[in-house]
């Protein structure tokens, strides 16, 4: 189990209940616990779900899976009549390298995912949710299972919550160990049992869902930061973050660094105060080379580049995104060449096969960067593993092509002399793959 760590800069909002046992029902009472629901519910029928969805709007809460969207607008898009069921479908299929934030809610607050999905609920009229976990979280579904058995055993959930005259059922499903599931559509895809491969889009999901049937789909903290925010008032959470970007997030620091762990700050906090303050900063002294600030798909940022606010938008101005909230940190003993080859052949591996340009283009990288790091590269090669990306990006059903070519780009466009060094050292000795096998050359 992940070990909790903490920092005054620390602003405890959705990880306030951390480390107190709140997975046991009655302590997550204590802890105010349910109150947020009940008091959307005290709202009365006729204004509890533009009560819910303007609060939501006010927060500024942005989607915590990677996208950003608002929270709020989303929710808003559902239609307010439907002819089938409508749906709450909780993402937490934590898959992409270098996040663990998800994990520790599951593991230390499971209610609050199950209050937030019932907070969604009421929002779009939904009388049934989904909480879909990362196949290899299989320790945690059994956490989650309880806590949803706990629920269903004093009332909150079923028939009549908390006398109402409203229903609300929820049902915990794990996957089966795929990335590709993460994407709101294959994940549906996968719920329905079925190959987890995405849709083609429009229509969306709000519209036509699960079944069928309009959804909401939300990463897990997204859906756990909403009891906070009810309780609290949409204004004073926005009031925490930076501008179009309310609240804080939970930040997985990793690699080289003293002090990793999940860390909660205000949206906007400074990238380098971060690593250097929270994080300890890199560890054994030794000097930074690169970070990626949001998980693997996002590219890398270089020393220079990491005094910059952790939000969504001053991520994009600095040519990167913020992603899921992992920061990875790498110290100068880590080779590009490798880390790039470690990242496309998880790609690769996790790619559905659906669309050409993501199942040929990550393949052929991998190909490529695997015949360089084993010593067989010529300089052509790095430009054509950047000629592949480029042409990877936007032409895929879904992100995950995206998610393989932008930090390929990154790591290509900022350390290409590195990669040209390694290939002229012919660094690791004898090629697995060689040119002639490629191209097919007797």
């Amino acid at each position: 189990m992940p070990t909790l760590v903490s920092h005054p800069d620390e602003v405890k909002v959705i990880s306030r209940r951390f480390g107190q046992g709140a997975a046991e029902i009655d302590k997550y009472l204590e802890l105010d616990g349910y109150k947020a629901v009940q008091k959307a519910i005290a709202q009365g029928p006729d204004k509890m779900a533009a009560w819910i969805i303007d609060t939501m709007k006010a927060s500024g809460l942005r989607g915590r899976g990677g996208a950003g969207f608002p929270t709020g607008m989303k929710w808003s898009f559902v239609p307010k009549q439907s002819e089938k069921p409508k749906y709450v479908l909780v993402n937490g299929d934590e898959s992409e390298p270098g996040t663990c934030k998800d994990h520790v809610i599951f593991l230390h607050d499971p209610h609050a995912v199950i209050e937030g999905t019932m907070i969604a609920g009421l929002a779009i009229g939904s009388k049934m949710g989904f909480i879909y976990l990362r196949g290899e979280y299989r320790y945690l579904l059994k956490i989650v299972e309880k806590a949803v058995a706990d629920a269903y055993a004093k009332g909150f959930l079923g028939k009549n919550i908390f006398g109402s005259g409203l229903d609300f059922d929820i049902v915990t499903q794990s996957g089966a160990g795929a990335y590709e599931v993460g994407e709101e559509s294959a994940l549906m895809e996968s719920l329905e049992g079925k190959r987890g491969v995405p849709r083609i889009k429009p229509p969306f999901p709000a519209v036509v869902g699960l079944y069928g049937g309009p959804t909401v789909i939300n990463n897990a903290e997204t859906i756990a930061s909403a009891p906070h925010i009810l309780l609290m008032g949409g204004e004073e959470y926005a009031k925490i973050g930076s501008e179009r970007n309310g609240g804080t997030r939970l930040f997985g620091i990793s690699g080289h660094v003293e002090r990793p762990g999940v860390y909660e700050l205000p949206m906007g906090y400074n990238l380098k105060k971060a690593i250097y303050d929270v994080a300890g900063g890199i560890k054994d002294g030794k000097k930074l080379k690169a970070v990626v600030p949001g998980g693997s798909s996002c590219p890398v940022l270089l020393p220079e580049e990491i005094d910059v606010g952790l939000d969504f938008d001053q991520m994009a101005k600095a040519g990167t995104m913020l992603g899921s909230g992992g920061v990875v940190v790498l110290d100068e003993t880590v080779s590009i060449v490798e880390f790039a080859l470690r990242t496309i052949a998880f790609y690769q591996h996790e790619s559905c096969g659906w669309c050409i340009p993501c199942r040929e283009g990550t393949d052929w990288i991998k190909k490529t960067l695997t015949r360089v790091y084993n010593g067989g590269g010529s300089k052509k090669d790095v430009a054509n593993v950047q000629y592949l990306a480029e042409n990877m990006l936007g032409r895929t059903f879904c992100p995950l092509g995206d998610a393989a070519a932008m930090p390929t780009l990154g790591f290509v466009k900022k350390f290409r002399k590195e990669f040209e060094d390694y290939i002229e050292g012919h660094k690791a000795g004898t090629p697995i793959i060689t040119v002639e096998q490629l191209v097919g050359a007797h």
